[in-house]
């Protein structure tokens, strides 16, 4: 198999289930359990994204400047922070580590 054709089978697999998804009645996703579980989701496919891209290095797991970056950010963002101040802070913190010489 290809890389193309494993791409055109997911693509075609993706456009399948989003059909199904429109097959299923109202009723069923406007109860409260799948409602949570849809809210659940959300926040753990968030967090796994955010821990693989903060950590991840190609198969090794990295601790360089964006741990203390996205802990900046984490910080900022239980204090309220306006999220352009955030997302300032949490760059400005990696890139001070990384001239400083830490964590490259």
């Amino acid at each position: 198999m290809t890389l193309w054709t494993a791409v055109l089978a997911a693509s075609i697999i993706c456009v399948a289930w989003k059909t199904l998804g429109y097959l299923v009645p109202p009723a069923v996703l406007e109860a409260p359990r799948p409602a949570r579980i849809a809210d659940l989701l959300t926040v753990a496919l968030l967090g796994a994204l955010v821990a693989v891209q903060t950590l991840g290095a190609g198969q090794a797991i990295v601790v360089d400047a964006r741990v203390p970056a996205v802990i900046v950010a984490a910080g900022l963002l239980l204090l309220r922070a306006p999220f352009l101040v955030v997302v300032a802070a949490a760059a400005l913190v990696a890139a001070l580590l990384r001239l400083w010489g830490w964590a490259v």
